[in-house]
């Protein structure tokens, strides 16, 4: 096996079980519908990944983002246009709105930015409860139309969870191509020391907000879709909690790793719905899930089984030291 297949075969084995899982539950939809809730969250984890991950910033107005994108979608089809083009035009522009809203805490560091998105986040659901007339408040909106398709017909079912899966497999094959090139490279440096990389001639704001924008995007795409697929949208469905589980997914599986949000989020989402009939002991089973991996592996899953493989392997020089001569 050559580096290249090596290199991407994990990607093919994810897009493999990703186009498979909607058409194994076709004929379940309540579990079809897991499937998809499941790779909307993979779709934001990644999103965040690219910030909380790589970038070392905690951004918990993720889901406010993901909110202006989802009611702008919403009031453009409404007025006519195609659910398409709205959704291009409500992520754009809910991209844009999460720079210009978190301009100001860029330049802040650890958790004073955490601390600043958590502020814009409770302002944009206040904007989602108190601008009635564009969100409905807090009575919501339901009944949304789904997508229509190119050739007549609507976006429904199974067809849905494929596109979700489409779009989850680009979004990972995206993050990983932006890591390995040199503008990860650059995100990885202003993660470890942005300091020191401010001092090599990087431009700490201006490579920020490039992550920023991208992965608002991850969150207004997910968010667009996230409407018309639950057919109900509040300010509940994009408040500070949202963004939270948001960060718990990318968190436990392992952040600054590929696969730690894919695998948190693959664990952590379907959780409330395949434990709804256990409301007793949900939450214990949710805590205590992640507490065990914060004390027993603080790097998360991924994170985690990644640093005890580099810690079986013998450091370069030992090897050389070890190996019978010839």
């Amino acid at each position: 096996m050559n580096v290249l297949t090596s290199r991407w075969l994990p990607h093919a084995i994810f897009a493999f079980a990703a186009f498979a899982m909607p058409l194994v539950f076709s004929g379940n939809r309540y579990f079809a519908f897991i499937v998809g809730i499941t790779l909307l969250s993979v779709l934001w984890a990644t999103g965040m990944n690219l910030l909380y991950g790589y970038t070392g910033l905690m951004p918990l107005m993720f889901a406010g983002i993901a909110g202006i994108s989802a009611y702008v979608t919403i009031g453009l089809s409404a007025a006519g246009w195609s659910f398409w083009l709205a959704m291009l035009v409500g992520s754009i522009a809910a991209s844009l709105v999460g720079i210009v809203l978190g301009l100001p805490s860029l330049r802040l560091r650890g958790f004073y930015f955490t601390l600043c998105s958590l502020v814009i986040q409770s302002v944009i659901t206040l904007a989602f409860v108190y601008f009635v007339n564009l969100t409905n408040g807090d009575v919501g909106i339901s009944h949304i139309p789904l997508p229509e398709l190119p050739g007549g017909g609507q976006l429904t079912g199974t067809s849905y969870e494929l596109v979700l899966a489409a779009l989850t497999v680009i979004g990972v094959v995206v993050l990983t191509l932006l890591v390995e090139s040199g503008f990860g490279h650059r995100l990885i440096a202003i993660r470890e020391d942005d300091g020191l990389a401010e001092t090599l001639g990087i431009n700490v704001t201006r490579q920020r907000l490039a992550a920023f924008f991208i992965a608002s995007l991850f969150a207004s795409i997910g968010g667009a879709l996230y409407a018309p697929y639950v057919g109900f949208v509040s300010p509940r469905s994009f408040d500070v909690l949202v963004s939270l589980n948001i960060w718990l997914m990318v968190a436990f599986g392992g952040r600054g790793t590929i696969w730690g949000p894919v695998v948190g989020a693959v664990i952590l989402a379907p959780l409330p719905f395949l434990l709804q009939d256990y409301y007793m002991i949900k939450d214990v089973v949710y805590g205590l899930l992640i507490i065990g991996v914060i004390v027993l592996l603080p790097a998360g899953i991924v994170g985690g089984w990644k640093r005890k493989a580099a810690a079986g392997e013998p450091a370069p020089d030992v090897a050389q030291k070890t190996a019978p001569a010839r």
